[in-house]
């Protein structure tokens, strides 16, 4: 294992996951076992189906998607092994040989098994309705019914098989290429070099200059591999509109509407309620301006702690979890519980290293295991934050893998941020209400509320950035390095007005996203579900313990329904226009109650 360097000791250094529930490493003989079984379950798959579908009643669709979940579970579980293996060890040459292994041993079963949803969608609608309709079929008939949502954009079996095969050595290939390059870069700053994760973490910084030289470091790691990181940006882009065009999809932005179960004209009406909500960002950072003393507040002082108590404030591992911990248990012993799972049996990687990705998140894997949750903690109260963001995140797979099995497991990535948003708001609302000094509590205030822009705001922003390079690629061709600068810079500028002056050093910061590339349009799905959340807690706070069980049963349903249905035993309507001005509006009144802290600690500066 490579050597941890993070610059303080918080005591996450060894907090490493066990993988040993998969294999006991890449070289485990278990590994060709499963691959050699998981063949010969696809082909009895194949030999028992192909060419029935349209013959079959719903017993037989029962016994076939139990086949199937037998199959994905096992593949599951070695592809799980191997991506987050390289998680943690990008620059291994037989990690990423058998990350590479798995990926086209994984388009092959794909090619197999896809025969299966086209004959399904090959059924006329009143023959698939009357399986959907029988009793049988209740475990499995939302699964089967919203796959026939893309029946007007499948290919045939042949065009399938070649698209899938395509990605191996196209999509895929390009973004396991970036994750390795972007892992591997190490960031000149002051004498040393250093990983893209330790660098970010110097953003918060209280000293100015070191925010600037920072940002400096990261604007020139970029510079430095611009070209290779403008062609890989280029090449996927292309990519998605080749298939995009294949299939006939009428934009950019349907294919991943429709994974995510949500309606154009939701996420239409989501995005318009942000952007035309700016306002709110741009009140906030003048506060900020005032408060730090400075006449203009620059890209590197986004994150620049107040100049307050507590505002250098860090923490070790053993207080993050205690926080969380806390948090969860005084909502609900049950999420407290499934929580503290992810800490006794290693299920968390938590140190900073060289050749670890960036980032954090957390892997569902399969029902047969459990999720992991991964981390690069350095002690800020940001990586608390993520901490609890994950863990929640982590908790939802856990609770919805147990109730509902493996095809509600992914859910969709806009209700896939409701356990962790409201994870956050948690650990938030229990430090606040702990917290007896009023210039801490302004200062804690002044950081959630920057993290909140930049889960709902910023994240608009560069959806409106995707939709700007998307459209771009399609109509101009092949986009210089300086072009996305030009897109991204003009949305980014957008969403604090004159409120913070981005730099010309800032315009190539498009380049290290990942999401952009892996995703494609997955970052409207932060916002979705921080202002779904901020709603779901405020019917907790006039609900109280009554709410409890009501939104663990949403978690635990995961992906077994629509999620305009789930929300409704909630009395959540989605498909109300005006329902997102709603968490709009929590975030208005919190920066009112920063104004209002303001006045009252200086009212001099106010």
């Amino acid at each position: 294992m490579t050597e941890a360097i993070a610059e303080k000791q918080t005591g996450a250094e060894n907090i490493i996951w066990d993988l040993t529930v998969f294999y006991s490493g890449i070289d485990d003989p278990k590994i060709e076992t499963d691959l050699e079984e998981i063949k010969h379950l696809v082909e009895d798959f194949e030999h028992r189906y192909r060419g029935q579908v349209a013959k079959m009643g719903a017993k037989e669709f029962v016994a076939a998607y139990e086949a199937l979940e037998a199959i994905y579970d096992k593949l599951g579980a070695v592809g799980s092994f191997a991506q987050l293996s390289f998680s943690t060890d990008t620059g291994n040459p037989q990690i990423g040989a058998l990350v590479q292994r798995i990926t086209e041993f994984n388009a092959g079963v794909r090619q197999q098994l896809v025969f299966f949803d086209l004959e399904w969608n090959a059924l006329d609608d009143d023959a698939a309705q009357k399986i959907l309709d029988d009793p049988t079929i209740a475990k499995y008939r939302y699964t089967l019914e919203a796959e026939r949502r893309f029946k007007p954009y499948q290919l045939s079996e042949a065009e399938e098989q070649l698209l899938i095969d395509k990605n191996v050595t196209g999509n895929s290939a390009w973004n396991r290429f970036f994750t390795q390059l972007t892992s591997g870069m190490l960031f000149d700053f002051e004498g040393e070099k250093i990983p893209m994760p330790q660098l970010l973490s110097k953003v918060k910084d209280p000293d100015r200059e070191v925010r600037r030289k920072t940002a400096d470091s990261m604007t020139a790691g970029l510079r430095d591999k611009e070209m290779e990181l403008t062609f890989i940006f280029n090449v996927l882009a292309a990519d998605k509109a080749s298939n995009d065009k294949r299939r006939g999809y009428p934009s950019w932005i349907t294919s991943r509407n429709l994974s995510n179960k949500a309606p154009d004209d939701v996420v239409e009406a989501l995005i318009t309620t942000v952007t035309s909500n700016y306002d709110i960002v741009a009140r906030h950072y003048n506060l900020k301006r005032v408060l730090t003393g400075f006449d203009e507040l620059y890209d590197y002082d986004r994150y620049a702690p107040l100049p307050l108590k507590g505002s250098d404030r860090f923490y070790t591992w053993d207080d993050a979890q205690h926080i969380v911990q806390d948090a969860y248990q005084a909502f609900s012993p049950e999420l407290a519980a499934e929580s503290a799972q992810f800490f006794d049996n290693n299920w968390i990687h938590a140190p900073v290293m060289h050749g670890k990705r960036g980032g954090a998140f957390a892997a569902p894997t399969v029902p047969s295991v459990h999720p992991f949750v991964f981390t690069n903690f350095t002690g800020t109260t940001g990586d608390v934050m993520t901490l609890a963001h994950e863990l929640g995140h982590g908790v939802h797979m856990s609770l919805s893998a147990r109730k509902s099995g493996l095809f509600a497991l992914y859910t969709p990535l806009t209700t896939a941020e409701t356990a962790s948003v409201f994870g956050e708001i948690l650990v938030f609302k229990n430090l606040m209400a702990n917290e007896p000094d009023k210039e801490i509590q302004l200062g804690m205030l002044a950081d959630k509320l920057e993290g909140i822009f930049a889960t709902v705001f910023r994240q608009v922003a560069m959806n409106r950035f995707e939709d700007g390079m998307h459209t771009a690629r399609r109509t101009e061709g092949e986009l210089s390095a300086e072009r996305l600068s030009e897109i991204w810079m003009e949305t980014q500028q957008a969403m604090f007005g004159d409120s913070v002056t981005l730099r010309e050093d800032y315009a190539i910061w498009w380049s290290y996203i990942p999401h952009f590339l892996g995703t494609p349009g997955y970052v409207y799905a932060y916002a979705f579900g921080e202002l779904l959340t901020l709603a779901l807690y405020k019917l907790y706070e006039s609900e109280g313990e009554s709410f409890v069980p009501k939104y663990l049963d949403l978690l635990a349903a995961g992906d077994s329904d629509y999620p305009d249905n789930l929300l409704a035993k909630l009395g959540v309507d989605l498909n109300d226009p005006n329902f997102w001005q709603l968490g709009i509006d929590v975030i208005a009144e919190m920066v009112a109650e920063e104004e209002a802290l303001v006045k009252q600690l200086f009212p001099d500066k106010a």
